[in-house]
């Protein structure tokens, strides 16, 4: 069938007019009613097929990428508002929802693993070179002390009884300033991922420079017992904060997409928001496990014991984010990054 490409744009250029006005309506949270519904829906299946008849042409660049755009609204709307209308299920959000979202962002999460390790070898490095960079690169007053010296003073019998307030107190600020680092390392996703970037890298020089303290001190067993049975969980939490951070940035950016800023949003702000709420979930957990746990140590707890607990949490943590969810969701291609 030959088409006449002017006469075709006469015809139906009213019909998308009509169908971006129902959006811009929708967009300034208006309601349709049931037969807005219903035009909204026939005047989507027709751009639709508009779309398919126009990208046969070479011709009018312009008017297909226009179009393009706004099946991509239409779509979007009417597959979020049948999101919406379905009741919010805790179960279902953790064990399905969460861990499949993990999964369909995965790049995001490796590149800020890679970011935040590079940070964590930067930090390692200034130790060794430079013992005294420790004053700038080491958080939460351990520059202040050596590594034996913590460790003689936690595995002492006599300072045990007070301590407990010390443990107490330490582990509500690291849990508020974990919280506070994963809500900062999201939201900096929009400085275009520039912010999250920063933050992953200066968070991993922290726990390298630490980690290598420790280590050159010949308390490795002792770090290992301290940070894993929490560190298991609360640094991939960190992790999967840069994750929604890059995310956004993605979104921000608009790679590979014609759609409207305001549209590429709406579509990821279900994920960010399932991220960031998994984020909070593992950092009370951490928190929990870091005040009862992670700050007794031997001869009260073995390290070995908390050692393995450490190594038994990262395991299930690594099976719930990789295979949890995905007999729900088999039949369901990955979303790409808008």
């Amino acid at each position: 069938m030959i088409l006449d490409l002017d006469r075709f744009l006469r015809t139906e250029r009213p019909y998308w007019e009509e169908l971006e006005r129902l959006l811009d309506q929708l967009d300034s949270q208006a309601r349709l009613d049931l037969a807005g519904a219903r035009r909204l829906h026939a005047l989507y299946e027709r751009a639709s097929a508009d779309l398919a008849k126009l990208s046969t042409f070479a011709a009018e660049p312009e008017s297909r990428r226009h179009l393009e755009a706004l099946v991509g609204r239409a779509y979007a709307e009417i597959h979020q508002t049948s999101d919406r209308s379905t009741r919010f299920q805790p179960l279902h959000w953790f064990w399905v929802t969460f861990p499949t979202t993990f999964r369909r962002h995965f790049l995001a999460f490796v590149i800020a693993v890679s970011v935040s390790t590079l940070g964590g070898v930067f930090g390692a490095i200034a130790t060794i070179a430079d013992p005294d960079s420790r004053h700038v690169t080491m958080p939460f007053g351990h520059a202040d002390m050596r590594p034996s010296a913590r460790v003689r003073m936690d595995e002492s019998g006599q300072s045990r009884a007070g301590v407990q307030a010390v443990h107490a107190s330490f582990s509500s600020q690291l849990m508020t300033h974990n919280t506070r680092v994963s809500i900062l390392t999201l939201s900096l996703g929009m400085t275009w991922g520039i912010g999250t970037l920063i933050v992953l890298f200066i968070n991993g020089v922290g726990v390298g420079a630490i980690a290598a303290d420790y280590i050159l001190d010949g308390q490795a067993t002792f770090l290992a017992g301290w940070i894993l049975p929490h560190g298991s969980i609360e640094l991939p939490a960190i992790f999967i904060a840069g994750q929604g951070g890059l995310l956004l940035a993605n979104t921000l950016l608009g790679r590979r997409s014609n759609l409207p800023l305001a549209t590429r949003l709406r579509r990821i702000a279900p994920d960010l928001a399932t991220l960031i709420g998994g984020v909070a979930l593992l950092l009370v957990y951490a928190g929990i496990i870091e005040a009862f746990l992670s700050q007794y140590h031997a001869p009260v707890l073995p390290y070995s014991v908390k050692i393995t607990f450490g190594l038994v949490e990262l395991g299930l943590l690594i099976l719930f984010l990789g295979f949890a969810g995905r007999s729900s969701n088999s039949s369901n291609p990955p979303d790409p990054i808008p």
